[in-house]
């Protein structure tokens, strides 16, 4: 259990080493750097994060936590795919706004590692889908539809923050959310599913609540119908 005061200790050393990440980017977050504009001592850091990289992690949390306060104001409109169509621009809008927190959240992939601010926002990303689905718009399963609209929004991003301002192209956002879109999404004028691909993507998508199923039942069937999905 976190006292109090160790409470407040920790959101003082964040404030700090978000400051710091601001004014100097990763390389000022040494924890002696962090630790005195803390006013604290290194022990203090460690029996909080434990070590750098859980101290880089919950300075990635703590500047995430904006990003998801206005995904949250945001609503919902009660239409899947617009809804995540504003998901991606608030997430351009999040990057480009707090880049040196978008880096440290996603800028530093390593096989079996995301950190846990990403991990949030995927997951955020996923129930957005899941919704696109279970209203019969997908073309591709939920897990091939994310990782697209996740793997190309981030290079959108991380590509934008490493070009001068003055240099980026107004357009790459909302032309590479589209073209993303135009791939995973099925013809909104078309009957929804009318096609076999696209009635096992949304009969995926409920499928959790299938109780006249065995929990073995439901997992064999997930995973004909993904089969079904990507065929």
């Amino acid at each position: 259990m976190v006292t109090k005061t160790a409470a407040d200790t920790r959101e003082r050393i964040l404030e700090a080493a978000a400051a710091l990440l601001v004014a100097e980017g990763r390389d000022g977050l040494s924890t002696r750097a962090v630790s005195a504009a803390a006013g604290v001592q290194p022990p203090a850091l460690y029996r909080l994060f434990g070590d750098k990289d859980g101290l880089l992690d919950a300075v990635a949390a703590y500047g995430f936590d904006e990003y998801l306060a206005s995904k949250r104001a945001l609503g919902s409109t009660g239409d899947a795919v617009e809804d995540l169509r504003r998901g991606w621009d608030l997430h351009l809008e999040f990057g480009l706004s707090r880049p040196e927190f978008y880096v440290l959240m996603y800028g530093d992939a390593r096989p079996g590692r995301t950190s846990p601010a990403a991990r949030e926002a995927e997951g955020m990303l996923r129930g957005i889908v899941e919704r696109v689905a279970a209203a019969g718009r997908l073309r591709v399963s939920v897990d091939r539809a994310a990782r697209l609209v996740h793997s190309t929004g981030m290079g959108v991003v991380l590509s934008l923050i490493a070009t001068p301002e003055a240099e980026r192209d107004p357009e790459l956002s909302a032309t590479a959310r589209e073209t993303v879109l135009a791939r995973i999404l099925t013809d909104a004028e078309a009957p929804s599913g009318s096609a076999l691909p696209e009635r096992a993507i949304a009969l995926r998508a409920g499928l959790d609540g299938a109780t006249a199923l065995t929990a073995a039942e439901r997992v064999l069937l997930a995973e004909w119908l993904d089969r079904i999905a990507d065929a």
